[in-house]
């Protein structure tokens, strides 16, 4: 709404044209859903479904137990004004946002639902959101990436891209939510993500100048995608002040999931599948292993190994399980569990160590991703 009015009161008051500004946009989007987030959201929490705890947590879930979840409700519909006054509307925009809204209330009714939903049922309504946004991506068109070691740009026909971005924000959707186990964890982290995607979107693949000096293509709808993720990690942050240990409030899988989707929707629009890695590292360690975990745990179990934790055995039982199977039940799963109950770490020191080796993967990783190209 602010672009257009720029476009059309600019040449009456000169001032007016910043509208037309994306970084004044950007500031703007990020600066309001922070404030509207950060004072809204405790008159707004106490009507939201209580935590049952997780019993496969490091603390027996008793840590969260009681407290108001699925927080990402009222994160998400604070800061929709604000998306709509600041993001210029573009093709393919509003299907984004409606599958981000989608993608939120999918783990709204599973946080309030008295009877937590199957794995199977959330992994095929995440997979039909996530097909539903690569379409609205692509909009059925070739699209271009430009890839490690390759200097040219690919082009990737719509039945290529639907199903391998689909594949990818299914992924950034889950390990974002596996992450969601520590005061301000994944909402720490995922804030480093959207931050840095923002910075990307706008002053890398957004700007021809620096586009052209890193042989990366020129993307220039780029930079108006920069402004709903950093708007988004505006409204995150103004959460997370009430989110700091210990909380008060938690985001649960409403928040989680629609994190997980915007990161990785930008990591797409900045047409490189691969900074995923780059921006969400910690993430994707912390909640992807721990799935990783579980699908090779059933698959071994499908082949006829016995998969039961070495802890609920006899010694000598133990003792003749595959190796393998010994080897994944060592470790805890999500990682950040695995700090806590087998290395002794506290809350502050997960959340801290994880932010300090995400904050120094990003930019190094890039640096990387670049020079490799």
């Amino acid at each position: 709404m602010l672009y257009l009015l720029g476009q059309w009161l600019g040449d009456l008051w000169g001032p007016l044209r910043l509208l037309n500004s994306h970084l004044m946009l950007i500031a703007a989007g990020t600066l309001l859903a922070g404030l509207i987030v950060w004072s809204r959201l405790p008159r707004l929490w106490r009507m939201l479904p209580r935590d049952k705890g997780k019993k496969l947590a490091a603390d027996g879930g008793g840590h969260a137990q009681g407290k108001p979840t699925g927080a990402g409700l009222w994160i998400s519909l604070l800061i929709l004004p604000v998306i709509l006054l600041v993001v210029p509307p573009s093709p393919g925009m509003g299907g984004v946002l409606v599958c981000l809204y989608l993608a939120m209330l999918c783990g709204y009714l599973d946080d309030a639902s008295a009877v937590p939903w199957g794995e199977l049922k959330k992994g095929l309504l995440d997979a039909g959101i996530a097909l539903l946004a690569a379409f609205c991506l692509c909009q059925g068109k070739a699209s271009t990436l430009w890839l490690p070691v390759v200097k040219t740009a690919i082009t990737i026909s719509p039945w290529l891209y639907i199903p391998a971005a689909a594949a990818l924000l299914w992924f950034t959707m889950n390990a974002t939510n596996c992450s969601d186990g520590v005061d301000g964890l994944a909402g720490s982290l995922t804030l480093i993500s959207l931050f840095s995607l923002a910075a990307l979107l706008y002053g890398v693949v957004g700007y021809q100048p620096i586009a052209s000096y890193l042989l990366i293509p020129h993307y220039p709808d780029s930079a108006r995608w920069a402004i709903p993720t950093a708007t988004v990690a505006g409204g995150l942050a103004g959460y997370l002040w009430h989110n700091a240990e210990p909380s008060r409030v938690l985001m649960g899988d409403a928040g989680s999931r629609l994190l997980g989707l915007l990161v990785g929707i930008a990591v797409l629009m900045a047409g490189n599948p691969l900074l995923v890695i780059v921006v969400a590292p910690v993430v994707l360690v912390n909640g992807g292993t721990g799935m990783l975990k579980m699908a090779l745990l059933r698959l071994l179990k499908t082949i006829g190994f016995d998969t039961t934790p070495p802890s609920r055995l006899t010694s000598e039982a133990a003792a003749q399980q595959h190796v393998l199977v010994r080897a994944l039940h060592r470790y805890r799963f999500p990682l950040h569990d695995h700090c806590r109950k087998n290395l002794h770490w506290s809350n502050a020191e997960v959340l801290l160590r994880f932010v300090l080796v995400q904050a120094f993967l990003t930019p190094a990783l890039f640096v990387i991703l670049i020079k490799i190209r």
